[in-house]
């Protein structure tokens, strides 16, 4: 259930923006914590300890906000500075090392380890990720009591530099004492005004603040102990209730009956949920089914509440996802929920919830919900469950006959082999299933006795990579509302029959790359919400459905990709029946001409090219994201375009015959734009740098991210430049018709010989540059950038914020304006240098680079040696040297580069590894990855190659003349 993102983005609702006080991950400020974390922040970069790794246990009851306070220490900047390494686990109730060792390492890659390493490749791994670094590591929420558990992890974690911390939060203080020998961090109640802060800024949102229900709230409030997760719970529920009378009887009655301690915490909570009408009552007590600090989906979780029944439609002119989004809501803003938000907009609106309030939803649902992860709980569950998370594996178990819901558990491994049996026995056995999810388990078919779940309303099949086609049976389980086969990649065809699924609201095929067409019928379904992908029958041959079929489908929500458009026949006609105007809820709108692979010529139909035109393509207003993918018929843009003022994204891709696009600068709320391979693009905008582009502050005013890759006829961004603009030389700004992106952070411009354009001294990201002209560089170089903030009117100097930037065959740039930009770049992270003939590395200052973590050298002819400025960039993590030609030896200054972690040197054809005469790594080097490859000259590894003894990576390829492995390797013991 829990392993595949749902892209399917909800519709939007007034509680997305709405800002409400939430303790959850990386939040910049919690209330009445500001003396805890100034506290801990003592410990953390003052405090000298015997100890290289010194651990800080953080204690105190349930919902006091010790995670929320470990979240506010680790997200602060200084703290940010300070360490090398940062990493951050939730542990919870199971004290499984191996999984915990695995959580941190991709805490610290990003990247999940391989599932299928043993506990000593771990061990090696996470030694080799953290050994002699300054890193600070958060556990959160330990429950182990048992000491030799807790050595076995902590043996490993030992091996960071001097001043390495790890926090530890747990509710116990026998916890805290197993594991630190310092004094535990107790973590106390708010005080009476953070608490009353708290309590006020919740309870009182959407009304005046009365007297009366002040003093009543102050009573309420002393019997909250100071918890914040409390009292964020009771002034939730009170926040619904509107008169005097109702706040006294939950003070006088329900209340007093709770004395405030660990054990009735969770009674008091539940005093919430008692006070919770029953719809909502059935859908918290459903999230049991999620596993702890899970990220739940939100619209996904209000399917399965339809799904079960729980949503009821009150008022017909709101559909049943609408009225579970408000249940959502209601939910929410009684506290049930945190972290909620949306970081991407193709993941939807997320979630999590407390633990605390996991427990609770878990005793509510009593016997009626389980996860079943073990045989033994498999064997326990009794016929009255309704409803499982499981693991696919322990299917065959489970006996429970009346089962609604069927969720598979998140912690399996891929490729068990999920084969007919298990369909046969969930076939026989739950009949009554309302929800299905079997995603990603690798069923090659699905049966045809699938139509005896009768009842099913939701069924999930995505990432099911080989199945090719579905039964036609599935079409008569008529009371199926969702049907999900995302990343269904074989998926040929649809049921033909698929207008008999009367009730389908969702029907998910993105990234169904196989299919070939959309089945006759599917306008039909007009109650469907979800479409993500319609595919135009490419020669006919398949009795496919035509656009004409997109008419009714007027409540199309998230994503609509339409593919095949070059082989539509009477395109006019057909573009304007597809009826795009009125879908208002779409989000993001994909128009695809022909798949990479068909013909150039549309597949045939040229004839009536005039005729495809996007003007009868034209979207709603509210649209949010549009994408326009190998388009050739047309040299000409719909004039709609800046019709579409809610705009935040726009992607066009060649083949294509565009020689000019539309000005985007007016749209508002545009923020990322990218325009990749139209190769007969000259300019962006039909004006000129003094035309109609309005006040500065008007022009691309949201604008965060551009690309423009592969357009090699665009030499200026307008097509009428500016007397100024040809009379200026390269290093000049061009007066006062100069335009400049006002927020643009990221900015990557390949195979694009712009001699012209706005000018981006803002830039804090990104800066791509790949065969382009320096001169717009230049320029912006120049430029002076005043700061906005209301505390500050100072200059800055351009691109001093920049994280990243790459430069690659750039006209005109040479070793001394490399140089004095660079000198600018006091924030750069990561840089590559490529094929810059006129730069000589070694004849540069660095002083500047001295946060640079990643240096790439690509095809520089006169680089001989590596620069001895290298030994002085102490943050340099990663060096890769590239097809440099004239490079002959790594050393002398390569016996400094201590501090290196992963080395790559590749078609460096002169040089030679060997040190004679050279005493090298004195010092502990940290390497940890080495690749030499196409390495021509050497006939062997040299002897200084057993020095890297914490190296676990060694990639050799291409030598030709190599004809054995040294026996120094044998000291290479951490090697994977």
């Amino acid at each position: 259930m829990f392993n595949l993102v749902e892209r399917d983005r909800p519709m939007e609702t007034s509680f997305m923006t709405k800002k409400r006080h939430q303790t959850h991950s990386f939040k910049d400020n919690i209330i009445g914590r500001d003396d805890d974390k100034a506290a801990l922040l003592k410990l953390m970069l003052e405090f000298e300890s015997e100890e290289n790794v010194y651990i800080i246990p953080i204690v105190g009851l349930g919902g006091l906000g010790k995670t929320a306070l470990a979240q506010f220490v680790y997200n602060d900047e200084m703290v940010k500075n300070h360490f090398e390494l940062m990493m951050f686990v939730c542990v919870s109730d199971v004290f499984d090392v191996k999984i915990i060792v695995e959580n941190i390492i991709k805490s610290a890659t990003g990247e999940a380890p391989n599932q299928k390493l043993e506990m000593d490749q771990l061990q090696s791994q996470l030694r080799g990720k953290i050994g002699g670094k300054k890193y600070l590591l958060v556990l959160d929420d330990i429950w182990n009591e048992e000491w030799e558990e807790w050595v076995s992890l902590k043996e490993l974690l030992v091996g960071g530099a001097k001043g390495s911390r790890i926090i530890v939060t747990t509710r116990s203080l026998r916890v805290a004492k197993i594991t630190s020998k310092c004094q535990p961090y107790v973590l106390k109640g708010l005080s009476d005004d953070d608490a009353w802060s708290l309590f006020k800024e919740i309870a009182f949102e959407q009304r005046s603040i009365n007297p009366t229900f002040v003093k009543i709230g102050k009573q309420i409030l002393e019997r909250c102990g100071g918890v914040p997760l409390v009292i964020r719970t009771i002034a939730g529920a009170l926040s619904f209730k509107e008169t005097e009378k109702e706040w006294s009887s939950f003070k006088d009655n329900e209340l007093a009956r709770i004395s405030q301690n660990e054990g009735k915490i969770l009674a008091t909570l539940k005093l919430s949920y008692d006070h919770l009408p029953s719809h909502l009552k059935h859908c918290f007590a459903y999230c049991r089914l999620y596993p702890k600090d899970h990220k739940i989906h939100v619209q996904t979780l209000v399917q399965f509440w339809i799904a079960q029944g729980f949503v009821k439609q009150l008022n017909p002119s709101q559909s049943l996802e609408e009225i579970g989004f408000v249940y959502f809501k209601d939910l929410n803003e009684r506290g049930f929920f945190q972290e909620v938000g949306e970081r991407y907009s193709w993941e939807g609106l997320t979630c999590k919830m407390h633990d605390l309030m996991h427990d609770l939803a878990e005793s509510v649902a009593g016997t009626e919900s389980s996860i079943v992860d073990s045989n033994e709980i498999a064997s326990k569950v009794g016929e009255k469950c309704r409803h499982i998370s499981i693991d696919p594996s322990l299917i065959v178990l489970f006996k429970g006959k009346k089962l609604r819901t069927m969720l598979h558990f998140p912690n399996y491994e891929r490729n068990q082999n999920m084969n007919d049996e298990i369909w046969d026995f969930i076939i026989s056995n739950y009949r009554c299933l309302r929800v299905l999810e079997l995603n990603g388990l690798d069923f090659k078919m699905i049966p045809r006795s699938i139509c005896k779940l009768k009842h099913l309303r939701y069924l999930d099949l995505s990432g099911n990579f080989n199945i090719k086609i579905l039964p036609k049976s599935i079409c008569k389980i008529q009371n199926l509302q969702a049907l999900k086969l995302n990343l269904c990649w074989e998926l040929e065809e649809l049921p033909k029959k698929i207008e008999k699924l009367v009730n389908l609201t969702h029907l998910g095929c993105e990234d169904c790359s196989g299919l070939t067409h959309m089945p006759r019928g599917i306008g039909k379904l007009t109650s469907l919400e979800t479409l993500s992908k319609f595919v135009v029958d490419k020669d006919g041959s398949r009795d496919g459905a035509d656009l004409s079929e997109l008419s009714g489908l007027n409540n199309l929500t998230g994503r609509l990709e339409i593919t095949n458009l070059g082989f539509v026949k009477n395109a006019k006609e057909k573009f304007k029946a597809a009826n795009l105007k009125e879908k208002q809820h779409l989000r993001l709108l994909v128009l695809v001409w022909n798949d990479y692979g068909d013909d150039d010529d549309d597949g045939g139909n040229d004839d009536d090219d005039d005729d495809k035109s996007l003007e009868d393509l034209r979207p709603h207003p509210n649209l949010k994201e549009l994408f326009i993918g190998r388009w050739r018929s047309g040299a000409k843009f719909p004039s709609w375009l800046s019709l579409l003022t809610n705009l935040v994204v726009i992607r066009i891709w060649g083949p294509s015959n565009f020689k000019q696009i539309p000005s985007f600068a007016q749209l508002p709320c545009l923020q990322k734009l990218s325009i990749v391979d139209l190769t007969l693009l000259e300019y962006m905008d039909d004006n000129s740098p003094k035309g109609s582009q309005g006040e500065p502050e008007s022009f691309f005013p949201s604008l965060k991210s551009l690309c423009l890759e592969n357009c090699p006829n665009m030499k200026s961004w307008w097509r009428k430049r500016s007397i100024d603009d040809d009379n200026e030389d390269d290093t000049t700004v061009i007066g006062t018709s100069t335009m400049a992106f006002p927020c643009l952070s990221s900015l990557e411009i390949v195979n694009c010989p712009l001699t012209s354009m706005p000018l981006y001294p803002s830039l804090d990201d990104d800066l791509r540059l790949v065969k382009t002209n320096s001169r717009p560089l230049k320029q912006t170089m120049k430029m002076n950038i005043t700061s906005t903030t209301p505390s500050s009117s100072t200059s800055s100097l351009p691109l001093s914020k920049l994280k990243s930037f790459l430069v690659h065959k750039i006209e005109g740039l040479d070793t001394h304006m490399l140089d004095e930009y660079l000198k600018h770049f006091t924030g750069l992270k990561k840089l590559t240098i490529g094929d810059c003939k006129e730069v000589d590395l070694e004849g540069m200052q660095w002083e500047a680079l001295k946060n640079l973590s990643h240096l790439g050298i690509i095809n520089i002819p006169q680089l001989v040696s590596l620069p001895l400025w290298l030994q002085h960039l102490v943050q340099l993590k990663r060096l890769e040297i590239w097809n440099c030609s004239g490079l002959r030896s790594l050393f002398p200054v390569f016996q400094h580069l201590t501090f290196l972690e992963d080395l790559l040197v590749s078609k460096c054809k002169e040089l030679e590894l060997s040190a004679a005469g050279l005493q090298i790594f004195q010092d502990q080097t940290r390497l940890r990855s080495l690749a030499l490859e196409n390495i021509s000259k050497c006939r062997h590894l040299p002897e200084w190659i057993q020095h890297l003894t914490n190296l676990q990576i060694l990639s050799l390829v291409d030598w030709p003349n190599l004809t054995s492995l040294p026996d120094e390797m044998r000291c290479l013991t951490n090697l994977q």
